[in-house]
Parts: C-alpha cells; sequence; structure tokens
C-alpha cells in the first residue's frame, strides 16, 4: 500500500464549512469523508470519518481493508503539513 495512491479533496460548503474528502484511485478504489479533529493539538489530527463509501465487493471483509482505512486517515494528517521543498533535480548529458 502506498500514501501515493491517495488523493484528497477539500470543497468549500455554505456557511464557510470546509469538507475533505479522501479517495484511494488504486485498487481497492474507495472515497473517506474526513472532518479535522479540533480537540488535536494541531487542530487537524488524523481526521474524524463522516462517511465511507466502498464497492459491494468490500462487503464482509472488514480485515483486509481496516489497514486501507487507517492509511486514508494518516494520508489526512499528513496532507496539511508544510509543503517540502523539492530535491534539486540533475541534468546529465549524452
Amino acid at each position: 500500500m502506498s500514501i501515493a495512491h491517495f488523493l484528497r479533496i477539500e470543497r468549500q460548503m455554505k456557511g464557510g464549512i470546509s469538507a475533505h474528502m479522501v479517495v484511494h484511485t488504486h485498487d481497492p478504489k474507495f472515497f473517506m469523508e474526513l472532518a479535522p479533529d479540533r480537540e488535536a493539538p494541531n487542530k487537524v489530527g488524523r481526521g474524524i470519518i463522516k462517511r465511507i463509501r466502498v464497492p459491494n465487493s468490500w462487503a464482509g471483509d472488514y480485515g483486509s481493508y481496516g489497514e486501507f482505512i487507517a492509511e486514508a486517515q494518516e494520508f489526512f494528517g499528513r496532507s496539511f503539513a508544510d509543503p517540502v521543498a523539492k530535491a534539486e533535480t540533475r541534468r546529465f548529458q549524452t
């Protein structure tokens, strides 16, 4: 499982409220809606799960995809961190 397979989408709703969605872009594809944990030290934490949408094929195999859900929460927390500077690109002459 790779954290690169996740994507966070932030959407501004009416009243200045923002909705956060985390999407797993590779198989198994799924979607989670999370809210920042305002009681966490950084006011985001790993997020509070509001909704999960999974394919029908996931029914009954909770142990297998529990790891994906935990990884999505970890990704959610990391996605609010400051961006890391891109490493210097080296160009080789041929």
